[in-house]
Parts: C-alpha cells; sequence; structure tokens
C-alpha cells in the first residue's frame, strides 16, 4: 500500500476540515512494529518513531525510560530503519532523534536510508536553524521533510525564518521544559499556535505537555494538530501491547473528529 507524503497527508486533514493526530512511539521497545502498525490502523495520521539516544535532553522521564529499555534490548539507528523497511502502515512516518546519531551515520547517508525505506519525515530537535543546513540540504535531496520546531519565546522574525525553512509540518512546542504529560493545557501552547499560523500555510501541530484528548481538543481550536509522546510511550512501557496502544489512539481521534 503506497501512502501520501507527510505534509500531503496532514494538509488533506485540514482541508477536509479535520485535525491531525500523530503519536509518538519508541523505535525497538518490545513489540513496537505491531504497536505502530496497530496505531496506524486506530486513527492516526502518520506516526513519529522515536530512534532512541543515550542522552534525550528534550524528552521527560517516561520516554527517557522507554529509551533506556530499548537500547538494553539492543536497539540502533540502523536497526530501527531496518525495521520500519517494507513496514506496510499506510500513514506517513517521520523519525525523531538527535543530532549526534545523525551526524556519526552521516547526513546523505541518513536521509537516503530512511527515504529507502519510506520514512517521509524527520524531527532533529538539537539542531538551531542556524546550523541545520548540512542536514537540511541532504534531506532535500533525498525528498525526506525537515521538521522544525518552534518554541514559545521564539520571536517573530526567527519565527517566520523557521517556517519558511521547514518541511512537513510545523512543531510548535507548547511549553518550556522537557516532554511528559501535564494536569493541564500550558497557555503558550495556543500562543504558539496562533503566532505560527499567522506566518505559515504550513500545518501547525502542537506537541509537548499535550496528554489527553480533552487538551488535544482545547489546543486544536488554533492548531491544525498535536504531537502526542508520553501518554502513548507510557502505554508502551505499561502494557506492551498493541491493543492497549490502540484503544489510546481511538479515544484522541473520537475527541479530535467530535471537536
Amino acid at each position: 500500500m503506497s501512502c501520501p507524503g507527510l505534509e500531503v497527508a496532514l494538509r488533506r486533514r485540514r482541508e477536509q476540515g479535520g485535525k491531525s493526530l500523530v503519536p509518538y512511539l519508541t523505535g525497538g521497545l518490545g513489540d513496537w512494529t505491531t504497536i505502530l502498525l496497530a496505531a496506524a490502523d486506530a486513527g492516526a495520521d502518520a506516526i513519529e518513531v522515536g530512534i532512541p539516544f543515550s542522552d534525550p535532553v528534550m524528552d521527560g522521564p517516561v520516554i527517557q525510560q522507554a529509551n533506556d529499555l530499548a537500547l538494553a534490548a539492543g536497539a540502533t539507528p540502523p536497526g530501527i530503519l531496518d525495521a520500519l523497511s517494507g513496514l506496510d502502515a499506510g500513514v506517513p512516518l517521520a523519525v525523531m532523534t538527535y543530532a549526534n546519531l545523525v551526524y556519526r551515520f552521516g547526513w546523505e547517508r541518513f536521509a537516503s536510508r530512511c527515504a529507502a525505506v519510506g520514512v517521509s519525515g524527520a524531527i532533529l530537535p538539537d539542531i538551531p536553524l542556524e546550523e541545520v543546513g548540512p542536514w537540511a540540504a541532504a534531506a532535500d535531496a533525498a525528498g525526506v521533510a525537515t521538521v522544525l520546531l518552534a518554541a514559545p519565546t521564539t520571536p517573530d522574525d526567527r519565527l517566520a525564518a523557521i517556517c519558511e525553512r521547514g518541511r512537513g509540518f510545523l512543531y510548535a512546542v507548547g511549553l518550556l521544559g522537557i516532554t511528559g504529560e501535564r494536569d493541564s493545557l500550558a497557555a503558550s501552547a495556543k500562543v504558539i499556535a496562533a503566532r505560527a499560523k499567522q506566518v505559515t500555510d504550513l500545518p501547525v501541530l502542537v506537541g509537548v505537555g499535550i496528554g489527553t484528548p480533552r487538551q488535544a481538543v482545547e489546543v486544536c481550536e488554533v492548531a491544525d494538530g498535536v504531537v502526542v509522546g508520553s501518554a502513548f510511550v507510557r502505554r508502551m512501557v505499561e502494557t506492551g501491547s498493541p491493543e492497549a496502544v490502540a484503544e489510546l489512539v481511538e479515544e484522541f481521534r473520537s475527541a479530535l473528529d467530535a471537536g
């Protein structure tokens, strides 16, 4: 089954009047490819696959624990990409990892390998705009979308530059701090989404601090969709169950569709 590229799929959801749901799942953690397929079938618009790294500076305790478990089980960047090869998810796949791993892999080699296994987007959160050129050039050449992040504190001129260079979607960071579930939605989440939508036609998805369907619906009053990580990874760690993860995807999907 062929599937559209990342940006095409998210734009299509927006054009149809819907909101995009992108779960983050930790690659290499348990039966993760079966979980990925279950999440896609349950209503995800795209899947973000985390490639585990020993020092994940953006990630909170849940995803750090998942990284440690996956690394202890032998997860490697080539192994994660190999497992995605030929995986018939039916939705676009993006990978998220850190610059050190990709630099060691080689910018061009990593981008080409992503394209070869059907990955249409990549998120490298620790590469600032000023240094993204070599990676972005390699990704552009391979047809892989470079998804860039914008923090709540990003000045207007820098936000415009990030949106101009970004591909796939703009990852609007909902709050200052690491990933993780919060009791309530940070006010900054809707603010950064609104600011971004004033300067770009890219789909604007909010991630970090979105832990419940209710919070997803609230931020999507402004945003085009959400990236949800810790809530899904917690299910992976605690249950290892494709059915349990799919059930949570369905809860988010139903809430977003109901508005």
